[in-house]
């Protein structure tokens, strides 16, 4: 009966290990089989009452290999171990058929009382190097664990599992062990990330458009002016900029309104609020640049008060009236 489990034993290294050159070989030098033969009669001894010899039979079996594996514990067929060194199964631990095995795997209890306090792995299942499965929880048939993972949740089977504590990246339904050589475990913190900075990209890219669409500068046409008068007075004004906005005010439509009467020039400007800051430096601006105009004597500068609505304003519309005096 053994004979035949460690027979099996060994053609599973030879097909999971590319190293395996021949059965002598095996035979000779390999850890991972020497702790697995040991511990089969170990637990021959365990389960017949034999109690104290199957955990020396183990005890020197972990001096000589390093491999600690405790004689309770229920090892299937196939299983490999992979160099091996540093790992412990427990007593209540049970592991599948045609398991892989890497070194420093802790298939570990949390529990302090008697009773089923160690994993239960599936068939198939890959145990990454230094990873550690703590707790009566179950790793699904052909799961993966990744080097390193600390696993204290249940496993669905086809999982590739990473991280502290461990995550599922991945969720397939294979039957194969292969392209855990192939550093395909994905990373689940990078997947986030990128998740995020498309989304950000999309919110990005939705922000513009709207921005784009509700504009202050969409659909703003020039002003008709009907003089010459009017072309340099709204010249002189779009040279003044709003320093929030970093537009011209006539761009950003605070100019209402444009009054021209001789030598003698009256602005509306509108300002969003009483307090605005920009208030007194707009005016100071608009009052110093029209009178730099030669034929311009004085300049008149009402505000309006008129609050945001972020909705698109009308085009500027300039007023002209024919009196004698402005205001």
């Amino acid at each position: 009966m053994i004979s035949s489990i460690i027979r099996e034993d060994i053609r599973a290294i030879i097909k999971k290990d590319p190293a395996a050159r021949s059965r002598i070989e095996i035979i000779l030098c390999y850890p991972g089989l020497h702790a697995l033969i040991l511990y089969r009669m170990a637990h021959l001894l365990w389960i017949r009452n034999w109690v104290l010899t199957g955990r020396v039979l183990s005890h020197i079996a972990r001096l000589l290999t390093g491999i600690e594996i405790h004689p309770g514990a229920i090892i299937g067929r196939g299983v490999v171990i992979d160099h091996g060194m540093g790992v412990v199964i427990g007593e209540t631990a049970e592991v599948g058929d045609d398991v892989l095995i890497y070194m420093g795997v802790v298939l570990g209890g949390t529990a302090l009382t008697r009773g089923k306090r160690h994993p239960t792995i599936g068939k198939g299942v890959v145990l990454g190097s230094g990873s550690s499965v703590l707790g009566p929880i179950t790793v699904g048939e052909y799961a993966k664990i990744g080097a390193g993972s600390v696993v204290v949740r249940d496993v669905p089977p086809g999982a590739t599992v990473v991280g502290v504590p461990g995550r599922i990246a991945g969720l397939e339904k294979y039957k194969s062990q292969d392209n855990i050589r192939d550093n395909a475990m994905p990373d689940p913190t990078l997947r986030v990330l990128s998740r995020l900075l498309e989304r950000q990209q999309i919110m990005e890219d939705r922000l513009f458009r709207l921005e784009r669409e509700n504009s202050l500068l969409k659909n703003i046409t020039e002003p008709v002016v009907t003089s010459d008068r009017e072309a340099e007075v709204l010249t002189a004004l779009k040279q003044i900029i709003d320093p929030e906005i970093g537009h011209s005010i006539v761009d950003v439509d605070l100019v209402k309104g444009i009054v021209i009467s001789n030598d003698t020039i009256k602005v509306e400007i509108a300002i969003n609020c009483d307090a605005c800051p920009l208030q007194d430096y707009i005016v100071s601006q608009v009052e110093a640049r029209l009178k730099l105009i030669s034929w311009v004597k004085e300049v008149k500068v009402i505000v309006i008060n008129d609050p945001w609505n972020w909705q698109i304003i009308p085009p500027l519309e300039i007023k002209k009236d024919q009196i004698e005096e402005a205001g």
